[in-house]
C-alpha cells in the first residue's frame, strides 16, 4: 500500500477527530492539560516522521513535496506546542482597577482629627500646691470643676463660667490635699492635711458640710468613689472603704503598701481597685477583699515601676486593663492585664508621668508630664505612637480631669494656672461609643 492510499484511509478519521475537538465546549481550567485536546498522532509524527524528513533532505520529488504539503495541512504543522490547552477564560464582567475608587478611599482612609495646639481657656489658680502626691482637681458630672487652692476649694461652672468659693479651712486642718466628686455630681469629698475627709453638699445657694470621716492617722491625698463607697488613701499607707450612708462608715481596709498612697482608681464595673504608692508599687484589689473582719491580700502586686506611681487610668474599651505612670525616676507608662497581672507593654516617655486619661471615643491615651517640657502627649493605642504634643504650661502638669462628655480636658500645673484643652474632638465629629463589655460576673460580690 503506497503513501497516498494510507493517507486516504486515515483522513476521514483524522478529520472527525479534529471536528470533535473544535466542537468541544468544555470549560476546564486552562492551566491543566486536557487529554481530549492532545493530538497524539501529531506528536508521534514529530517524534518520528519529522526526523525522517530531515534525514532525507537530499531526496527531492514533486510527488513527495505535494504529499508533505497535504500532510502539513491535515496535521496543522505550524503549531509549536504538542500539549494543547483550552482557550482563556472569558474576561470578568466587572473590571478591577489598579487604584481604589474615591468611594473605596473614603472608606479606608480615615481623616486625621485636628487637635488645637493652644488651650481654649486659661484661668488663674493661685496658691495651688506643688506636690506630686496630692490630687487637687476633679470635674463632676454636673459640669462643675473643683480645685483646691491652699486652704480653700473653689468651684468653677463650665457651662456659665461662674466661680464660687465652697470652703476655707484653718491652718490647723489645712491645706486641702484632695478633692473628688461623687457620681451624682452634687456631693464633693474634700481631704485635709490633718487626716480628716469632709463630705460637702454643693447645691447652689445652700452648700453645707454634711459630715466628717475619720479613720486615717496622717494626711489623705487620694480619693475615689465607687457608688456610695468613698475610698481614701493616706500617708499612713492605708486604703479605707467608707460607706457614706451609715454612721460607722469604715466598711473595708486594704493593707499592702508601705508608703504614702498616691493614686486610687476603681474600675468601671466597681469590682476592682487599682492603687499606686510612693513605694513604687501598683496593687489590684477586689471589692470583696475589703473587710473589717480580716486583712485580705491583693489580687496582684506589680513591682516593675522604679519610682512613685500616681497616674492610674482604667481602659474604657478593655475592662481588664489599667494604665499606670511612674515618677521622675521611672518615666514609664505601663499597661497591665488585671486578670493575670501581666505587663502588656511599657513605654519610656522621657519625663515624669503625673497623670493619665483615656479618650472615651477613640483608642487614645493622654499623659501629662513634668520636667523638662511640662507637656501633654496624645498617644495612639496600641501602637503608642505620638499623635500630638501640647505645650503651654511652664511647670509640671500635676493634675488632669475630663469633662462629662469626654471631649475636653482640664489641667492644673505648678505654674498656678488651670487650662482647658479641646483634646479629644467635638461631639458632632465623633461616632457614638459602643457599649463596653463588663468583666464577667461583675455583680456577684457586693458590699452592704
Amino acid at each position: 500500500m503506497d503513501a497516498g492510499s494510507r493517507y486516504n484511509k486515515f483522513r476521514p478519521l483524522l478529520v472527525n477527530q479534529m471536528s470533535q475537538k473544535k466542537n468541544s465546549r468544555e470549560n476546564l481550567d486552562r492551566f491543566i492539560p486536557n487529554r481530549s485536546a492532545m493530538d497524539f498522532d501529531y506528536a508521534h509524527y514529530m517524534l518520528s516522521g519529522g526526523k525522517v524528513k530531515k534525514e532525507h533532505v537530499g531526496v527531492n520529488s514533486s510527488s513527495k513535496e505535494a504529499y508533505s504539503k497535504q500532510l502539513a495541512e491535515i496535521f496543522n504543522m505550524n503549531r509549536t506546542r504538542i500539549l494543547a490547552f483550552k482557550n482563556k477564560p472569558p474576561p470578568s464582567a466587572e473590571r478591577v482597577s489598579g487604584s481604589p475608587s474615591p468611594m473605596q478611599q473614603s472608606k479606608t482612609v480615615k481623616k486625621r482629627r485636628y487637635i488645637p495646639q493652644s488651650p481654649e481657656r486659661t484661668l488663674d489658680a493661685p496658691d495651688i500646691l506643688d506636690d506630686f502626691y496630692l490630687n487637687l482637681l476633679d470635674w463632676g458630672s454636673s459640669n462643675v470643676i473643683a480645685i483646691a487652692l491652699g486652704n480653700s476649694v473653689y468651684l468653677w461652672g463650665a457651662s456659665d463660667g461662674s466661680t464660687t468659693e465652697l470652703l476655707k479651712v484653718d491652718d490647723d486642718f489645712g491645706p486641702v490635699t484632695g478633692v473628688s466628686w461623687s457620681p451624682d455630681g452634687r456631693h464633693l469629698a474634700v481631704a485635709l492635711n490633718n487626716s480628716h475627709v469632709q463630705l460637702w453638699d454643693t447645691l447652689q445657694g445652700s452648700s453645707r458640710l454634711l459630715r466628717t470621716l475619720r479613720g486615717h492617722r496622717l494626711r489623705v491625698g487620694s480619693l475615689d468613689w465607687n457608688g456610695h463607697i468613698l475610698t481614701t488613701g493616706g500617708m499612713d499607707s492605708m486604703i479605707i472603704n467608707n460607706d457614706v450612708r451609715v454612721r460607722s462608715h469604715v466598711v473595708g481596709t486594704y493593707r499592702g503598701h508601705n508608703q504614702e498612697i498616691c493614686g486610687l482608681k476603681w474600675s468601671a464595673s466597681g469590682q476592682q481597685l487599682a492603687s499606686g504608692g510612693n513605694d513604687n508599687l501598683v496593687h489590684i484589689w477586689s471589692i470583696s477583699m475589703g473587710s473589717t473582719n480580716a486583712t485580705h491580700q491583693w489580687i496582684h502586686r506589680m513591682t516593675d515601676h522604679t519610682a512613685a506611681v500616681k497616674a492610674l487610668s482604667w481602659c474604657p474599651f478593655q475592662s481588664n486593663m489599667v494604665a499606670s505612670g511612674g515618677g521622675v525616676g521611672d518615666q514609664c507608662i505601663k499597661f497591665w492585664n488585671t486578670n493575670t497581672g501581666a505587663c502588656l507593654n511599657s513605654v519610656n516617655t522621657g519625663s515624669q508621668v503625673c497623670s493619665l486619661l483615656w479618650n472615651r471615643h477613640e483608642r487614645e491615651l493622654l499623659s501629662s508630664h513634668g520636667f523638662t517640657d511640662n507637656q501633654l502627649t496624645v498617644w495612639k493605642y496600641p501602637s503608642m505612637t505620638k499623635t500630638s504634643e501640647l505645650f503651654g504650661h511652664t511647670s509640671r502638669v500635676l493634675h488632669m480631669a475630663q469633662s462629662p462628655d469626654g471631649y475636653t480636658v482640664a489641667t492644673a500645673a505648678a505654674d498656678e494656672t488651670l487650662r482647658l484643652w479641646n483634646v479629644f474632638g467635638n461631639p458632632e465629629e465623633t461616632k457614638p461609643v459602643s457599649k463596653r463589655k463588663l468583666e464577667p460576673f461583675f455583680d456577684l460580690a457586693q458590699i452592704r
